[in-house]
């Protein structure tokens, strides 16, 4: 099958609320040839950089509540959609989509602009692939801040919570992102914030990853990803600089997962971690303000 790379009309995108960032891009080289990863850069470039990234099935605009006070605090904020979301460029199959391809595809993007002194913020697929970006590129990262996110090696269940999100994903007619995103929120999102949701998708031959990301979660210890995620956590036992555990009350997919982080991750001992009140799975859409007041509490 011919893998071709598409991209979303800008038209799509024209009269989103609250987005006001300047679109950036960066291209890397793939086997299917060149995708165009898109990110917001706001702020001044010698500060602390705190990168956000997104999960299944959102883009960059989940965190348009959090940009301004990050960059207000004086921090650099760089948000990427991950290739198959957002402005980036999809795939036409969802079988180009591995989860070792994008940690290869977001490396490639992370030396590209070259990015130092990062804080990651990772929330669902951003911290399964931020994760990996930290234990690649330790010298890069300064601060870890996991939210509702793992790095699973399929050694244990992942749960019934997930393995339904995972069946129905799979097995639903209509793949209705901004629906699936406002059914992770506890707080009631606007018809506009659904259609911003929707934007990247004009139909379903651009929502290949979206399909594709919740087969690609390792749950079998013989998966193609557990071994690296194994060794990735070899990395993980040894970090010592700061990992805060910032993960909301109401996300019954990611409960409970922050106690592998808090138990074998070095960093995270003595931090301030919080628990994002009146939060679900999208705690950035829920309580944007108590996300970034637990970022900026590592600072």
């Amino acid at each position: 099958c011919m893998v071709n790379i598409i991209r979303t009309d800008d038209a799509r995108f024209e009269n989103i609320k609250d987005w006001p960032y300047e679109a950036k891009y960066q291209e890397i080289d793939t086997e299917y040839g060149n995708i165009r990863i898109h990110y917001v850069d706001e702020g001044t470039e010698n500060s602390d950089t705190i990168l956000l990234i997104h999960g299944e099935p959102s883009w960059g605009y989940l965190y348009r509540k959090m940009i301004d006070p990050l960059v207000n605090a004086g921090k650099r904020v760089i948000v990427p959609d991950l290739p198959g979301f957002g402005k980036s460029d999809k795939l036409t199959d969802r079988n180009g989509y591995t989860y070792e391809k994008y940690v290869k595809w977001m490396s490639d993007w992370l030396e590209a602009i070259d990015l130092n002194s990062i804080t990651l913020y990772g929330q669902d697929w951003g911290g399964l692939i931020g994760l990996r970006l930290v234990t690649k590129y330790p010298d890069r990262f300064v601060n870890i801040v996991a939210a509702n996110t793992m790095l699973p090696t399929g050694d244990y269940d992942p749960g019934e919570a997930f393995m339904n999100w995972k069946e129905y994903s799979q097995t639903v007619e209509d793949f209705h992102v901004g629906g699936i995103i406002k059914g992770g929120t506890v707080r009631d999102i606007s018809q506009e914030t659904i259609d911003a949701y929707n934007a990247p998708f004009p139909d379903d031959t651009y929502k290949e990853a979206a399909r594709q990301f919740p087969t690609l979660v390792p749950i079998t210890p013989d998966d193609p990803s557990s071994q690296h995620n194994r060794d990735a956590w070899v990395k993980l036992k040894e970090w010592d600089k700061p990992f805060l555990c910032a993960f909301s009350d109401s996300d019954p997919v990611m409960q409970g997962v922050d106690k592998a982080f808090l138990k074998l991750v070095p960093g995270t001992k003595n931090m301030p971690h919080t628990t994002i009140e009146q939060a679900g799975h999208f705690l950035q859409e829920d309580n944007p303000e108590d996300c970034v007041k637990a970022i900026l509490s590592i600072f």
